[in-house]
């Protein structure tokens, strides 16, 4: 499995680099950064576990309600011809369609504390009809590529983050995030779909990807076209009424359906409890791997490696500055922050290699913390062509980012 190479190669490149780095530079401070980012980290696992275990609470809570009312199953129906055809595993009637759509739409929406656990309550309704409960089945793979390319149409915390560090026009990412993240998406389905043999040019598919380009669009036309000083105060304010609304909306239906809503939204809350404790030591395993190989100093020597690469080249090397938030992104979502933050504060917001991180930071998402979380919470270990899939839509949502960073900042 590569994911089992690739978690112990962050062990033992991270141990060769510091050992380098002791004997040649004459760092022996490493080795005590080393010791204290694996203890730190797995502290860290353990309370991001608790911390969600609130949210997952609550979100599972109120899809519970959604599903009791028949919210999730009149969303999943609108999309049934197309989940047909790209997860023809499921059941007709599975309702891991209704999961699976309001986890895409809350992504899209940038509500990750919602999206997290919808994505999680799907992947638990997929298990059930996974007949190799080991191995991940087509249809999650699929769903958890799709999660870790990770489209996005209102960044809002990137926004947040650029206008708290001085940005004349916060909002300007909005564009090219857009567009990297884009292809990002669709890289990665497209490998999924070249793997595991789909039939996605058919008149099925091929409407709805015209449908969600269109609608991408038109989105982003829109929100060019608004007045600047207006446009991150307008994103937040869609964001948090959409996320009141969901809840307004499922309680108000569920009543109307005469739905016993707190009981439901109990029970929903005790399944999010339940995997909140699953998915503790996949995390502990995979963010103290990581957390070990930032302090050994690795990352840096990628980056140092890059940089001369394209200057031997003779090459414009201006993107290396925003690289560390490309290498943290699949690794750390909290340690790709803050690089975007440094970089953002070392050379300003709105300097070149601030913008490139910014829309790098937007273009894909956390794809180890991800895969940890979503097939940890189903107790999966074999998760075949998850990963290089996954990784692939990384790959081409950054080199997106980096191009689109140079043609936008002109």
């Amino acid at each position: 499995m590569m994911i089992n190479y690739i978690w112990a190669f962050f062990f033992v490149g991270a141990f060769v680099a510091a050992a380098i780095q002791s004997l040649f530079a004459g760092n022996m401070a490493i080795w005590n950064e080393m010791s204290n980012s694996l203890f730190d980290m797995a502290k860290t696992a353990f309370s991001i576990s608790i911390n969600l275990t609130g949210i997952l609470c609550f979100w599972l809570g109120m899809l519970k309600i959604a599903e009791k009312s028949g919210i999730t199953d009149l969303l999943a129906k609108a999309l049934y011809p197309l989940f047909r055809k790209i997860m023809p595993g499921l059941k007709k009637d599975s309702p891991a369609f209704g999961s699976i759509v309001m986890n895409m739409a809350a992504n899209m929406l940038g509500l990750d504390n919602a999206a997290t656990p919808m994505g999680l309550k799907a992947m638990e309704q997929m298990q059930v009809e996974n007949k190799n409960k080991d191995v991940a089945s087509n249809e999650q793979i699929l769903f958890m590529v799709i999660n870790s390319s990770a489209v996005t149409l209102l960044p809002i915390t990137i926004f947040m983050y650029r206008s708290e560090l001085g940005s004349a026009n916060p909002a300007m990412v909005f564009l090219p995030i857009l567009l990297a993240t884009s292809v990002s998406t669709i890289v990665g389905f497209l490998s999924v779909a070249f793997v595991q043999k789909l039939n996605i040019f058919n008149r099925v598919v091929l409407t709805y990807a015209f449908i969600f380009l269109l609608f991408v669009l038109c989105v982003a036309c829109g929100f060019v076209f608004l007045n600047p000083a207006t446009r991150s105060q307008t994103v937040s304010v869609i964001g948090n009424f959409v996320l009141i609304f969901f809840v307004f909306l499922f309680i108000t239906i569920g009543l109307i359906k005469k739905v016993n809503v707190y009981d439901e939204f109990i029970n929903g809350a005790k399944d999010g409890f339940n995997i909140a404790v699953a998915i503790i030591p996949y995390l502990v395993a995979m963010l103290v791997a990581i957390a070990f190989f930032r302090a050994s100093g690795m990352l840096d020597m990628i980056v140092n490696g890059v940089e001369k690469l394209f200057v031997l080249f003779d090459m414009n090397a201006d993107f290396v500055k925003a690289l560390p938030t490309a290498l943290l992104k699949p690794l750390s979502g909290s340690g790709a922050r803050a690089m975007m933050i440094e970089t953002m504060k070392t050379y300003g917001a709105d300097s070149f290699a601030g913008f490139t991180s910014s829309i790098i930071q937007g273009s894909t998402e956390t794809t180890f913390y991800v895969l940890a979380v979503y097939f940890g919470a189903v107790k999966i270990n074999n998760t075949r062509h998850a990963l290089p899939c996954a990784l692939l839509a990384d790959l081409a949502g950054v080199v997106a980012a980096i191009v689109l960073g140079y043609w936008f900042y002109g």
